[in-house]
């Protein structure tokens, strides 16, 4: 099995993350694209009082989309401890037995502070990482120290009306509409729970 993981706070899952799944799995025609949301990211402060409600608006948009690739896994909730992906990775190849190495979906934002990262050095060997552009005119050649390093990982560049769940966040907060960046069942989920708005 090709596996990719994407995994993320997804506070809220958008659309912006099912079209980085879809775009990914199409291109490197991966077995299976599993969601992991993070149950205590170690790197964001995230309430932990809305760790089970990202969970289910994963589960909610990405079983909407009815892909059969795909899948959300609650296996850092399982652990009740802080979502380091060291850990969660060496457990996804007892699980899986993927063949080569896993994939894994990351933007430019986060994979600038790799280094900073539980276990870093030891994700070098069991991960490859497909880092996407979150910023316009990123300068991908600034990596390079990484490779030299030995870090595994290609570059991907996606045009899509990208948004990030803080900046999503906070139209929720201010009462803006935001019906173009979330399915809509996550949509119900938001209002009917009244998340977001403190």
């Amino acid at each position: 099995m090709k596996l990719c993981v994407f995994q993320g706070t997804f506070n809220p899952f958008h659309n912006a993350h099912i079209r980085l799944a879809e775009y990914t799995i199409n291109k490197y025609n991966f077995d299976s694209l599993l969601f992991i949301p993070a149950y205590k990211p170690p790197h964001k402060k995230c309430d932990e009082s809305i760790a089970m409600h990202r969970l289910n608006m994963t589960k909610l948009a990405v079983n909407d989309v009815n892909n059969p690739k795909f899948d959300v896994s609650d296996i850092e909730y399982q652990r009740n401890e802080k979502s380091y992906t060291y850990i969660t990775i060496c457990e996804l190849y007892k699980i899986y037995k993927p063949e080569g190495k896993i994939h894994f979906i990351i933007g430019t934002d986060a994979f600038n502070k790799i280094e900073s990262w539980y276990e870093s050095d030891k994700l070098k060997d069991i991960l490859k990482f497909i880092v996407f552009e979150r910023e316009n005119n990123f300068d991908f050649d600034k990596y390079e120290y990484l490779k030299q390093k030995g870090y595994d990982f290609i570059t991907e560049t996606l045009e899509f009306n990208d948004i990030s769940s803080t900046e999503l966040r906070e139209l929720i907060k201010n009462g803006k509409d935001y019906t173009n960046y979330v399915n809509i069942r996550v949509k119900e989920y938001i209002e009917n729970y009244g998340l977001y708005k403190i």
